[in-house]
C-alpha cells in the first residue's frame, strides 16, 4: 500500500529487537485478497492476517517465515455507545473479539 508516494515498511519485533523492512518489487497491491492470490501464484512474500492464510499454511500451499516476529502494535480498539442495546449480531462480534485476546 502506498502512503505519501512510498510503500509502507514492514515493522516487526522479537524480544525487544525491532526490524523495519522496506519491500520493493514489480507488484504493489492495496487489496488483501490480491496480495494473497499473488502469494499463492508464487509472486513473492505476503504480509497478511493469519486467519486469511491458515488453510493455505495447513495444506502446504504457503509457508510461514518470520513466525517468531510480531508487529509492534498494541491492537485495535472498538468504541461503541454503551447506553444503547446492541443488535445480536454486533454483540456476538464484540464477544468474538474479546475471546481472541
Amino acid at each position: 500500500m502506498r502512503s505519501a508516494g512510498s510503500l509502507y515498511a514492514w515493522e516487526l519485533e522479537k524480544g525487544g529487537e525491532q526490524l523495519r523492512i522496506r519491500m520493493n518489487g514489480p507488484l504493489i497491491f492495496d487489496n488483501a485478497k490480491m496480495v494473497l492470490e499473488a502469494a499463492l501464484a508464487g509472486f513473492g512474500l505476503a504480509f497478511v492476517l493469519e486467519d486469511q492464510v491458515a488453510p493455505y499454511l495447513a495444506s502446504g500451499a504457503l509457508k510461514q517465515i518470520l513466525a517468531d516476529w510480531t508487529q509492534p502494535f498494541p491492537g485495535y480498539h472498538l468504541y461503541y455507545p454503551s447506553r444503547r442495546q446492541p443488535s445480536a449480531a454486533f454483540a456476538l462480534f464484540v464477544d468474538r473479539l474479546r475471546l481472541r485476546n
